[in-house]
């Protein structure tokens, strides 16, 4: 028998191995150098035994201890074992810590979820003791898929991985789950389906993470992760995990505010209705909506649009509705969250969110919002400011081009402190591929290129469409971004294309018209909402 891989040892030894294990067992009689290995993890076992039982831990024992380490890189060797005749610290976090251990120990190294590879929330939630090293694992064709640590806060669900091959060495952590087969689904205790699934690796990476977020799901208390995949690193296979997660000892470290919180602004109604702290992340639910009388003027506006455009065209890419912007401080009065986009276009500074989503509640304009902070380490009592509010309404704006005139005077314009300039309007050959005698399909397409600068805060232009010659609309699909940079009236640049499908031909004359804007509105007054009264839950 060929000499056992230190994972494999390290697992005999903690009792994790799914065999403790008789192959092994006898390996052991005859191989001096694994006898040599499980004599050191005893010995490192005895003396973190004795260190850990000690009645007090100097504070800066743990970081003593990881600044001696030596590291240990298991990709540059052929025979890990001979690497690890190093101290006894070293050895044990070379390895991995496990179960055997002292428990506070093992909550120091933290394993993936202490390293700077995930966000501060989940670094915290497993200082609070929320990670557990699960060491589950399925093999086939040589490869082995591994969840290593799940974490398992009330607001989001994480798990570290591996993919290893035969020979213990660590794979591409790539699993899309989108693009292939592969399912990774979590079921409530009711067996209903947890969708808002997210992933991340990096290349050469030997960790990947899988997220669930459980935000409006304050009623789950435990969960079934369910792996089913099909193909790994380009190999097909079947690795097939079921990992049960209980939710009980984060819900107790969970707690609730309930606000109910109203006020209105600039035509834009306000509800804060929840605020919910939990270690991985702190949680704020409200809910916007056109006040009654700025509800009526919209929807005036949008019905005249309807006539002149039609109903298609109208609500097709326009989303009319309501949102916020704001920050949070702390008792200082130090901002420690903010989720400003306007007031600092060309450096988003959504700072400390996680998530942000809103929902459309049907009616116009009421929209409702949950958006995910990355908690303080120290508790604090933290107050809600309204910066601003913003409304997505129709617009009154239309511009006519004559693209031959554009070659030698580019066409400026300005509105709402957006300052564009349409340099280009030009037919352009799409090419895609499809099931059919003739396999490419070519599709001409319009394209209208502009450029400019914005002002801050100014309005975001939204959805557009094209009027030809003769008198036919066309929906325009926008794209564009505000660069990193300013020119020389200390604007953000801008750039934006609009591309046309269905014309055959650029016409010589075609007129544009915007059907959306978002506006930014800052706070007449101001509102201030503390986080931290209210009902307690």
């Amino acid at each position: 028998m060929n000499c056992p891989t230190i994972d494999k040892l390290a697992e005999w030894f903690d009792g994790v191995a799914e065999h403790k294990d008789e192959s092994i067992q006898i390996h052991l009689k005859t191989c001096k150098d694994c006898q040599q290995i499980i004599a050191m993890y005893e010995n490192d076992q005895r003396f973190l035994k004795e260190t850990l039982e000690m009645p007090t831990l100097p504070d800066d024992f743990a970081m003593n201890v990881l600044n001696q380490v030596e590291p240990y890189n298991r990709k540059k060797t052929k025979k890990p074992w001979k690497r690890l005749m190093i101290p006894a610290a070293a050895a044990l976090l070379a390895l991995g810590l496990t179960s055997t251990l002292h428990p506070s120990f093992a909550e120091w190294i933290g394993g993936f979820f202490s390293t700077e590879q995930v966000d501060e929330g989940l670094r915290i939630a497993s200082e609070s003791g929320l990670t557990e090293r699960v060491n589950q694992q399925v093999t086939d064709q040589g490869i082995t898929f591994k969840v290593e640590d799940v974490l398992a806060d009330s607001s989001r669900v994480a798990l570290s991985y591996q993919i290893l091959n035969e020979k213990g060495k660590i794979l591409d952590p790539h699993i899309d789950p989108w693009e292939t087969e592969n399912a990774i689904k979590a079921y409530d205790q009711d067996g209903n389906s947890i969708e808002t699934l997210g992933m991340g690796w990096s290349d050469g990476a030997d960790y990947g993470l899988i997220e669930f977020s459980l935000r409006e799901h304050s009623s789950i208390e435990s969960l079934k992760i369910t792996f089913e995949l099909v193909e790994i690193n380009g190999t097909k296979g079947n690795w097939d995990l079921e990992i049960p997660i209980d939710l009980k000892k984060s819900k107790k470290m969970t707690t609730k505010a309930l606000l109910n919180e109203k006020t209105s602004e600039k035509g834009v109604g306000i509800h804060l209705k929840e605020v919910q702290f939990a270690p991985s992340s702190n949680e704020l639910l409200y809910e916007t909506y056109f006040t009654a009388e700025e509800k009526v003027k919209v929807a005036s506006q949008i019905n005249t649009l309807e006539d002149t455009f039609g109903e298609e065209y109208v609500h097709t890419f326009t989303g009319y509705g309501t949102a916020i912007q704001y920050h949070i401080e702390n008792e200082q009065g130090e901002s420690v969250y903010r989720h400003n986009t306007f007031q600092d276009q060309g450096h988003p500074s959504d700072r400390g969110i996680l998530q942000g989503s809103g929902r459309d509640m049907e009616e116009l304009g009421h929209m409702k919002w949950n958006e995910s902070f990355i908690p303080l380490k120290e508790e604090e009592q933290l107050t809600f400011v309204l910066d601003g509010v913003m409304k997505t309404v129709p617009a009154d704006f239309s511009l006519t081009i004559k693209p031959k005139e554009l070659r030698k005077n580019p066409l400026s314009f300005e509105y709402e402190g957006n300052f564009i300039t349409v340099i280009k309007a030009h037919k352009k050959n799409e090419y895609s591929l499809r099931k059919a005698l003739l396999p490419i399909e070519i599709e001409p397409v319009i394209k209208i290129e502009m450029e400019g600068g914005k002002d801050v805060p100014s309005s975001d232009l939204g959805a557009w469409v094209l009027v030809d010659d003769k008198g036919k609309v066309h929906q325009a699909y926008h794209s564009g971004s505000i660069l990193d940079e300013k020119d020389e009236n200390g604007r953000f640049k801008t750039t934006t294309t609009l591309t046309i499908y269905g014309l055959k031909e650029l016409p010589e004359e075609f007129t544009l018209h915007l059907l959306s804007v978002t506006r930014y509105e800052e706070a007449k007054n101001p509102w201030t909402v503390p986080l931290y009264e209210g009902e307690r839950e």
